[in-house]
């Protein structure tokens, strides 16, 4: 008998195999997805599901629905702290709409509104108040309405070559909405 036919050595050569293919399999793995190939890493597989938090979250959020890659940073800051301020839930909020995006594929802001009015309005409100304050330079409801962009609102964008926009707000947001005294 040599010393491969024993019964112990044979197992012992078998685990050696497995070992050896697993650790020639991970790293060939480990190669294509470094590269790129496709084959995510684990550390990207545990984490994908989780959507970013906080203005983070907030900024994934709005590139999606403004259809927008970059935003000022201090500008963004701003309206995310404003947001929060005036919905205690926003923060939530933006979690959820980033995971229902995820499942519901990329869709223009109107499109998720009336979507989301059916299934979950307390989202679609999330995502008028976004889009809001984004254009209109807007957060919150009146008497308690907050500017927090003006000359940087996203309104002034499609025009932007042939409007000056003012420096500055002539009156209350909206004034141009009510009739001049004496108008019937």
């Amino acid at each position: 008998m040599t010393p491969l036919d024993h019964p112990m050595a044979r197992a012992q050569s078998a685990t050696r195999r497995r070992f050896v293919l697993g650790a020639c399999a991970s790293a060939v793995a480990l190669a294509f997805a470094s590269a790129g190939f496709g084959f995510p890493t684990l550390f990207t597989q545990a984490f994908a599901d989780t959507p970013p938090a906080g203005l983070d979250g907030f900024l994934l959020l709005s590139r999606k629905l403004t259809g927008r890659t970059t935003f000022d940073p201090a500008l963004a800051q701003r309206v995310y702290d404003a947001l929060s301020k005036s919905d205690s839930e926003f923060a939530g909020n933006v979690s959820a709409l980033n995971a229902w995006l995820a499942a519901h594929g990329g869709v223009p802001s109107d499109t998720v509104t009336q979507a989301l009015k059916a299934d979950t309005p307390k989202l679609a409100v999330t995502v008028t108040a976004i889009m809001r304050a984004w254009y209109l330079g807007l957060v919150g409801d009146a008497p308690s309405v907050s500017v927090v962009a003006y000359e940087r609102a996203l309104m002034f964008d499609p025009v932007n070559d042939v409007l000056t926009i003012p420096s500055y707000c002539r009156d209350v947001p909206f004034y141009w909405t009510q009739k001049p005294p004496g108008a019937a």
